[in-house]
């Protein structure tokens, strides 16, 4: 029986719960593991990890308990949230409740300063803030200090991104270790995730007592989803799955969300729902940020059927009468998948879930596992860098000194942070010379887990049993059993047909050829502090005009066509016959359409007067077939090839200046290839198969105009992203 003095907190706090949700009954009452972690938190000044399905009322954990601690003298709550989105939500919940909630983020920087002064004030019942402010240098070294010495609870939210054993590892969580052990004796601290496994689990309950700690309570709940409908539809390919949702959008519940794998296919059947009569926005990494918060705002008012949407969406959205979640596509992690269905379903008794996997699912998983962290000679060679520099470096200036990607490279230099062996300060990164160990054991074991988890993906889409338990078993949930609800358990409640009217339209819509290729326009920063002479912007003269592709390998259209003639393991073999066609079309289109040759080439006659290729190693067959095909149609010279040099080394997929620094000096332009150019009155078409970076394109226009190109038109077959 619990003490009289936890009796009445346990009524103060139901009355803090009827506000909170609006019960203006007052009979709202708390769950029974809801009121064991705010009795932790607030009577016994406990730590606690929550793993709790979506919709189970973590936030009301820590906004009742935010209540009763600040009136009981206790300084504001922070709390670490992962996305803006999120935080939207959570101040409108605050206000319910009569708390009063601040943020700071990067899209409030004009607020800091007045946010600062109301803490100093004691106005601010709660403060949200993004991991990535836990290091900022201004934030980390001016704010968070005093912050952690007034805190009176540190909730960290989506606690599964601390952990590097799971499948959302984010480095700047980690910082939260630091923040951990100079939180004053006896703050409380209480950890909320929905999607952690038992390793997981371990792993952040374990974190959670840095500081000398180590008796967090852990209140792990039933994972099954009640209001839950799961089922998955095979379909032939990526047109019947866009027409099939065409047809059926309206039969779908309420309002929802459309996931997909990658940016341009949310753009591709954002277009395509709306060409069909569906209201409809796209909701990506490319959205910019007010363009964001309206969709949110959209969707939330039932404006819209759905957001289509890609991961960007992910944790930071709450819409409890959310009807639906489609995937056209398949999530590489079973855990990332049960996160993201999450998102329906909360406040309603039913909601629809369907998988439509695809064929191309495989390849974009691969893709992305292709980022993972950075070998060990890379990590060393950068430590190195930093080390000899003996001041900081900033990453425009680091990045053409090591061979990875800025957005690799900064993501390594957090996990370096975090782990002693650098540190972020203003103008850059340091080194701090002390030992560092490269983790080889825990790097593999994530690996592995990668493939184990697409396999569980595999595994999902095709079982005959309970889909909803095979989720709950990922996530090692004891209470796993089947749900009675899914189209195992339940029956098929969707059939494959789809109109012939929306099927052609998509099959149209999805071969539509053609794509723009921006040229470069800058050279990368740092190139002459790796011995290539180049910087600033790059003369009108030696510039590329805008050309075309016939695909992205990420769409669902071309994509899917091209990705396969693109592998490690594809043979080199002369342009199939519908990809020639199709490319001739795109030139077609190009040249009579908006920015056609006639204004992308002012100074030269409008029409190409040639054919150049670029040799590849590769695929040299491809590429070759490809130029003569497009000479022949067009009734044009193959004029010949930008060629390697013998000794040319092959060149890494790396950053934007090591790639230059390689190709720098590698390519030529034969003196018969010269002569052409030199006697040609206008512009060539430069052939190549593919381009991810721009720069070999960029490389060999600069050499074809300096050798007498009146203009360059770059044509390829794929372009990535």
């Amino acid at each position: 029986m619990e003490h009289t003095s936890n009796a009445d907190l346990r009524a103060d706090a139901d009355t803090v719960l009827a506000r909170l949700v609006g019960d203006a009954t007052g009979k709202a009452r708390l769950r029974e593991d809801q009121w064991r972690a705010i009795e932790a938190l607030v009577a016994d000044r406990r730590r606690a990890l929550v793993v709790q399905r979506t919709g189970w009322g973590k936030s009301a954990v820590y906004f009742v308990a935010t209540s009763l601690l600040r009136a009981r003298g206790s300084g504001p709550t922070v709390i670490v949230s992962p996305l803006l989105a999120l935080m939207r939500n959570q101040v409108e919940a605050a206000a319910r409740a009569g708390i009063h909630a601040r943020t700071i983020n990067s899209s409030n920087t004009e607020e800091w300063a007045t946010v600062q002064d109301e803490i100093a004030a004691g106005e601010v019942d709660v403060l949200l803030v993004s991991p990535e402010r836990l290091n900022n240098p201004d934030f980390r070294d001016e704010v968070l200090p005093a912050l952690a010495a007034a805190t009176g609870l540190l909730v960290v939210d989506e606690a599964h991104c601390i952990s590097d054993w799971g499948h959302d590892f984010r480095p700047d969580y980690r910082r939260l270790r630091t923040m951990l052990t100079d939180l004053p004796p006896g703050v409380p601290v209480l950890a909320t995730t929905a999607t952690a496994n038992a390793r997981v689990t371990s792993d952040v309950a374990e974190q959670l007592g840095t500081g000398g700690t180590s008796d967090a309570l852990v209140l792990r709940g039933p994972l099954d989803r009640e209001s839950l409908s799961l089922n998955v539809l095979r379909l032939p390919d990526a047109a019947h799955r866009m027409a099939w949702l065409a047809d059926h959008f309206d039969d779908l519940p309420g309002s929802g969300i459309v996931y997909t794998l990658t940016v341009a296919a949310a753009e591709e059947v954002t277009a395509f729902l709306r060409q069909r009569g569906h209201v409809v926005a796209s909701y990506t990494g490319r959205t910019e940020n007010a363009d964001r918060q309206q969709a949110e705002e959209d969707l939330l008012a039932n404006k819209v059927k759905a957001l289509v949407a890609t991961s960007a969406l992910g944790m930071g959205f709450d819409k409890p009468d959310l009807g639906f979640v489609v995937h056209l596509g398949s999530p590489s992690s079973p855990i990332a998948y049960y996160q993201q269905v999450g998102r329906a379903g909360r406040g309603v008794e039913h909601a629809e879930v369907l998988l439509l996997p695809g064929k191309e699912d495989e390849a974009i998983w691969e893709y992305f596992a292709s980022l993972a962290f950075p070998s060990e000679e890379l990590v060393r060679r950068t430590l190195d860098v930093l080390a000899g520099a003996g001041r900081p470096v900033s990453l425009p200036a680091l990045e053409p000194l090591v061979e990875l990607r800025r957005s690799r490279l900064e993501t390594m230099l957090k996990v370096l942070d975090v782990d002693g062996a650098v540190k972020r300060v203003k103008g850059g990164w340091l080194a701090t010379g002390q030992p560092w160990t490269y983790e080889t054991e825990r790097y593999e074991w994530v690996a592995r887990q990668r493939k184990a988890e697409q396999e569980a993906m595999r595994q999902y889409a095709s079982t005959t049993e309970c889909r909803m338990e095979f989720l709950q078993r990922q996530l090692d949930d004891e209470g796993a059993k089947p749900c009675g609800r899914c189209d195992n358990c339940a029956g098929a409640r969707y059939a494959a047909e789809t109109s012939t009217a929306s099927l052609d339209a998509a099959r149209v819509d999805l071969g539509r050829a053609g794509v723009e290729v921006e040229p470069r326009r800058m050279w990368p920063t740092g190139l002459p502090a790796i011995g290539v002479e180049l910087k600033g912007r790059i003369p009108a003269g030696e510039q590329a005009s805008t050309g075309r592709a016939l695909g992205r390998l990420s769409d669902i259209g071309w994509g899917n066509r091209l990705r396969p003639m693109f592998t490690a393991q594809a043979a080199d073999e002369p342009v199939p016959d519908d990809v020639a066609r199709a490319v001739v079309g795109v030139l077609a289109d190009w040249a009579k359409g908006p920015g056609g040759w006639a204004s992308a080439v002012a100074d030269a006659s409008p029409r190409p007067v040639g054919v150049v290729t670029i040799a590849s190693r590769t695929r040299p067959r491809l590429i070759h077939s490809l130029g003569a095909r497009i000479a022949e149609v067009g009734r044009l010279p193959l004029l010949g090839s930008v060629e390697y040099t013998a000794d040319a080394a092959p060149i890494s997929r790396s950053n934007s200046a090591q790639r230059l620094k390689a190709l720098h000096g590698m390519l030529k332009v034969p003196p018969a290839l010269a002569a052409a150019l030199t006697e040609a009155s206008g512009p060539v078409l430069l052939v190549d198969d593919y381009t991810e970076t721009g720069w070999t394109l960029a490389v060999a226009t600069r050499m074809l105009r300096r050798a007498g190109a009146h203009g360059v038109l770059p044509l390829v077959l794929a372009v990535q992203g």
